[in-house]
């Protein structure tokens, strides 16, 4: 049961952390900052597949979490 736990917390965690992309002008603002702004055109290409990736890692922990339930 802990390895289940774990996987849904990293499922979590994840996708909070892939979700950054709906927040890409916070970024905008914190890279021009920093003087990084020519790679805000590549968040896009890093962060909607990290987010997709979590969001099943999330989906498959829940499901198998329901399975073992059963």
């Amino acid at each position: 049961m802990g390895r289940n736990k774990k996987l849904f917390s990293v499922g979590i965690a994840g996708t909070v952390i892939a979700a950054l992309c709906c927040f890409t002008p916070v970024l905008v603002i914190l890279f021009g900052v920093v003087g990084l702004s020519a790679l805000v055109g590549y968040l896009d290409y890093v962060l909607l597949p990290a987010l997709a990736f979590f969001l099943g890692l999330t989906i498959y922990a829940v499901y198998r979490r329901k399975k073992m339930a059963c």
